[in-house]
């Protein structure tokens, strides 16, 4: 039986075509005691009723009126009440100040060639890398978590460094843990007002994933370290690897942007909850 008096916190928000031509929301919850996720529908009607802003990405809400599965796992939600409206992400000081902590790793790079392409790659590019999300669902999906993210991979790589004892070259590693995931800032989209995350259609029509962009990218500036990093941080083809990393006889590199990006991803600051 579903918990009437139940908190959930909301994971993610799109609205799309029925085949009657009518609007469909697609709204999934976690229950912030159980953290058990509900994927729950609402048809144009409810819709209607409710003012969009309930639906912002880490708003605590209640559900006042639904129809559940004999499994209890989906819903058909009538309506909603607001219990406490979460921040659509980190505000412009921090994002300043993480920014130029970007930035002044970067300058610490010995390598030139690697430095100055790094360093284009992300000012070219500025004002997107400051407000993209690092995901949809799964990990800072909020406005200026990828620069979150981002930077809380160069103080983990900075942390591990020291007990490598392979040898694995820092500018490089740091460079990767700077562009693992660039490709994010095309290939979603996210609300300021709302922190609604969605995918960019174009970025779909032209690249398979940010994963393989970030590659493309990076060999086509002359750093194939730093790309063959990007291939792999996915850690497994079925989770958009490039490079698997069960396969065999794989050398060392490959697999430290994986699990520097792993502990951002499940220790950071993941939703804006955390914030």
């Amino acid at each position: 039986m579903p918990d009437f008096n139940a908190e959930y916190e909301v994971m993610s928000f799109a609205v799309g075509d029925t085949k009657a031509g009518t609007k469909m929301g697609k709204l999934q919850l976690k229950n912030k005691t159980t953290d058990v996720i509900l994927n729950c529908i609402l048809w144009e009607e409810a819709l209607n009723r409710m003012d969009s802003k309930i639906f912002k990405t880490g708003n605590t809400i209640k559900i006042l009126s639904a129809t559940y599965n004999e499994r209890f796992n989906n819903c058909l939600i009538n309506n909603l009440e607001l219990l406490k409206e979460a921040k659509s992400g980190i505000d412009k000081e921090e994002a300043k100040k993480l920014y130029d902590f970007v930035i002044a790793t970067i300058e610490t790079f010995k390598n030139e060639d690697l430095k100055n392409f790094t360093k284009t790659t992300i000012e070219k590019n500025k004002e997107k890398f400051m407000t993209a999300p690092a995901a949809k669902v799964m990990h800072h999906n909020y406005l200026g978590g990828l620069l979150v993210h981002v930077s809380e991979c160069i103080k983990f790589a900075n942390a591990v460094y020291p007990c490598l004892f392979k040898e694995i070259n820092k500018d490089t590693l740091l460079a990767a843990c700077i562009l693992h995931d660039i490709g994010k800032i095309f290939e979603y989209t996210i609300d300021p007002e709302s922190g609604f995350v969605d995918y960019a259609s174009d970025f779909q029509k032209d690249w398979i994933s940010h994963s393989q962009y970030g590659f493309s990218l990076c060999m086509a500036n002359n750093q194939p370290m730093v790309a063959k990093m990007i291939a792999s941080h996915h850690g497994r083809a079925d989770w958009g690897a490039m490079i698997d990393l069960n396969e065999k006889d794989l050398d060392n590199f490959y697999y430290i942007v994986h699990h520097i990006d792993d502990l951002s991803a499940k220790f950071g600051r993941t939703c804006v909850n955390d914030l």
